[in-house]
């Protein structure tokens, strides 16, 4: 019989996976054995005991490395608006839940040829949304005839592969209330409005600098990087959905940091592993030590119900059925008269509440209740 087959029951799928890569061809069976024996009983010693305070032991484990957490941010040089969130306040955001990213951002794999470098910044400058504000050298207000000039810049136009058609044809559409016509290096546009003023056409102005040209909306900004024996684009923004469609990207590979976005795209399965990637990699990059599965238990924790919930008194706590345990979070007053109207009962089922009431806590993780008929 196979030593494979033989622990098939007695050890998880992943480890056996590793194993089969891991283990040299030309070991023979009793090595082979031998080896299964010794990782049989690692796993048996990483197994929790019964009635383990799971959650007490991942919070510490999380909290007390967090303090030493710095506050730091990233940059990437040479490029403006690159900057990446690191340390506590990342950590902060994906625990939190927040939907607003301080630094939103998308590592993007790409296919062959181009993650070999054939046409990368091609690629990467098909991947960034183009502006009018930055194929133009400048934008002119002529009070007099109530119009606003588009003087445009040649050289970057000729180097992102932008005609003053594509343009043209855009304006037409974004700007439905307004005449446009063409200078020798520029266009100028003029409302229809008769009853026009100078703030309509400082608006016109503002709005004509963010009109969006081509490339994919929310990639502000691209920077292709060697990592390892292969090149791969950081980007400023994100927009997962549509970066995927890309010809040139690698779909299977390509990642953003926006856990919302992941989970309306890819399903809360996929957010859920983005949670412990994200987390991991900020504790990692800190230097910290924290094991994998404290941070699956609290990834596990936001994605149970099928969304994405914070660490907040909106999000998981909000959810407690002890009245006590959510007052004890946040806003005790507004939990204590919301239960009080409903007439909520509390079980002392948690720590929390217990301790509140200075009662021994029923801890412990996956204990039975037992009861029993006592003879008389």
């Amino acid at each position: 019989m196979n030593v494979f087959e033989e622990y098939k029951d007695k050890l998880p799928k992943k480890i056996l996976d590793d194993l089969k890569k891991n283990i040299p061809k030309s070991a023979n069976q009793n090595k082979i054995r031998e080896i299964f024996e010794k990782v049989c009983d690692e796993y048996e010693k990483m197994k929790i005991e019964p009635g383990e305070s799971v959650g007490l032991v991942s919070a510490e484990s999380i909290g007390e490395p967090g303090t030493q957490m710095t506050l730091n941010t990233f940059h990437f040089a040479g490029v403006a608006e690159m900057n990446v969130t690191l340390g506590l306040p990342r950590i902060i955001e994906i625990l939190d839940g927040r939907k607003n990213l301080l630094t939103p951002m998308m590592e993007i794999y790409l296919k062959n040829p181009y993650k070999k470098g054939k046409d990368i910044r091609k690629v990467a400058q098909s991947l960034k949304e183009i502006k009018l504000k930055e194929v133009s050298k400048e934008f002119l207000i002529n009070i007099v005839d109530m119009s606003v000039e588009v003087v445009l810049e040649e050289k970057n136009m000729k180097n992102l592969g932008i005609r003053i058609g594509l343009i043209a044809n855009v304006l037409k559409n974004s700007l439905k209330d307004s005449n446009i016509r063409f200078k020798k290096k520029g266009i100028v546009i003029k409302l229809k409005s008769k009853e026009k003023t100078i703030n309509d056409i400082y608006a016109l102005k503002e709005k004509l600098k963010e009109v969006y040209i081509k490339g994919i909306k929310g990639i502000r900004q691209v920077l292709p990087v060697k990592r390892e024996n292969e090149f791969i684009v950081i980007t400023a923004g994100t927009n997962l959905k549509e970066v995927l469609q890309h010809p040139a990207v690698d779909s299977e590979r390509t990642v953003s940091n926006d856990i919302f976005e992941i989970a309306n795209i890819l399903g809360i399965e996929a957010a859920r592993q983005a949670i412990i990637n994200e987390v991991y990699k900020v504790i990692e990059n800190q230097g910290l030590n924290v094991d994998v599965r404290h941070i699956m238990l609290v990834a596990d924790t936001m994605c149970s119900t099928g969304s994405v919930r914070g660490i907040t008194r909106y999000g998981v706590v909000s959810q407690k059925s002890s009245v006590l345990a959510r007052a004890s979070f946040e806003t005790p007053i507004r939990h204590i008269v919301q239960a009080s109207l409903v007439g909520e009962t509390d079980n002392l089922n948690s720590v929390v509440e217990n301790v509140m009431l200075n009662q021994p806590v029923p801890t412990g993780t996956g204990l039975p209740g037992l009861v029993t008929k006592v003879k008389k």
